[in-house]
């Protein structure tokens, strides 16, 4: 097996940072979307606020199913989260009875 230039490694060191650094974005984009959500759990239930808690306690707990630098876990539960909790509210808004003004 070849041996690695110092270049080599400067470019996989490189490209590795680019990689945690955008991840760290999206995680951050995907948390800011559900903590925005949190005016609504009161129509989402139980399961919404289980989802939105869950999720956000997810993100900051140290433990996860992959090291820190890597947030992809992050933004999977953050993205399940949102996408859970945006249907209950579709839900939630498509059952409620429209007022007597909107009907017409």
């Amino acid at each position: 097996m070849p041996e690695l230039s110092d270049g080599s490694w400067t470019l996989i060191g490189v490209v590795i940072g680019i990689l945690a650094v955008a991840t760290l974005v999206g995680a951050i984009v995907l948390a800011v979307k559900v903590w925005r959500t949190r005016k609504m759990l009161d129509a989402m239930g139980a399961g919404g606020k289980f989802a939105f808690w869950g999720s956000i306690i997810y993100t900051v707990f140290p433990v996860d199913l992959l090291p820190d630098p890597v947030y992809l876990d992050d933004m999977g539960v953050l993205a399940a989260a949102l996408i859970y909790m945006t249907r209950l509210y579709h839900k939630h808004k498509a059952e409620r009875p429209l007022p007597e003004f909107e009907r017409r």
